[in-house]
């Protein structure tokens, strides 16, 4: 087994899995499909938290770009999500591999008896050998839309299965010491042992055009997971065979220890 992990939290964002263009990117959906295959393979059990529905949607329905108001993204969301989860069927389905769609919101793990529910389909999918793909319900509910782009959410997961190790792959390396679009000689910081006001400081403002997370959301993602023992490491989501280096326990990214005091 890849350094003791069992149970891992894969988080891909909306600019992991589309082009500037707003179009999906099916070759690093596909490569996404296929490293994640080949763990399932290894014996690992894996859950994906996959973003991405909005901007799927908007180029399913020939927008130009992310809609400005929250019903428009709503409805976007509704057409992206069997989108997304039919190319996620499909791709998952060349390797012998079963998707599960679960969309849930914040009040599901706020609810002491949904949220016994979530987890007792999280664990039987699990057992079945299913690959759940989760997302925020986003026709219903908005807090993620508005404010984060799934990366808490991956958190809130990864908790409630005690998962041992939260992944966060996003279209930049990781954290760094200062901004790397203004700065050259910024520098990536390998190891976060608590996400302090300090840290949270470089984290700057919010993602990609067509996503809404930001490097501060991740942040806050790896303090959610931190406070229940969990590594979170950031990564680029290019290429995809980081995911193998990460579960090697080699430096990629940022590795935000579990366990820490957290700011």
């Amino acid at each position: 087994m890849h350094n003791g992990h069992r149970r891992i939290v894969i988080k891909v964002g909306t600019s992991t899995l589309t082009h500037p263009t707003g179009q999906t990117n099916l070759r690093r959906m596909a490569e996404l499909a296929r490293v994640i295959s080949d763990l399932l393979n290894a014996g690992s059990e894996v859950v994906l938290v996959s973003s991405g529905a909005i901007g799927v949607g908007a180029g399913k329905l020939g927008l130009r770009g992310r809609p400005g108001d929250t019903p428009g993204r709503q409805a976007a969301a509704s057409v992206g999500q069997c989108e997304l989860m039919f190319i996620y069927d499909k791709l998952f389905g060349e390797y012998g591999h079963t998707v599960a769609q679960l969309l849930v919101t914040k009040s599901d793990f706020d609810d002491e008896e949904r949220r016994g529910n979530l987890l007792n389909t999280f664990e039987r999918l699990l057992e079945y050998g299913a690959l759940p793909v989760v997302n925020e319900n986003d026709s219903v509910a908005v807090e993620e839309i508005v404010y984060g782009d799934n990366d808490c959410l991956s958190a809130h997961v990864a908790r409630l299965l005690g998962a041992d190790l939260l992944i966060i792959l996003t279209d930049c390396e990781g954290l760094y010491d200062r901004d790397p679009g203004r700065h050259a000689d910024a520098r990536l910081i390998p190891v976060v042992a608590a996400v302090t006001p300090e840290i949270e400081a470089l984290a700057g403002g919010a993602g990609s055009a067509l996503g809404t997370g930001g490097m501060l959301t991740k942040l806050h993602a790896a303090r959610i997971a931190a406070g229940a023992g969990i590594d979170t490491v950031v990564a680029a989501g290019e290429p995809m065979t980081n995911l193998y280096d990460i579960l090697d326990g080699k430096s990629v990214g940022t590795l935000f220890l579990g366990g820490g005091e957290q700011a």
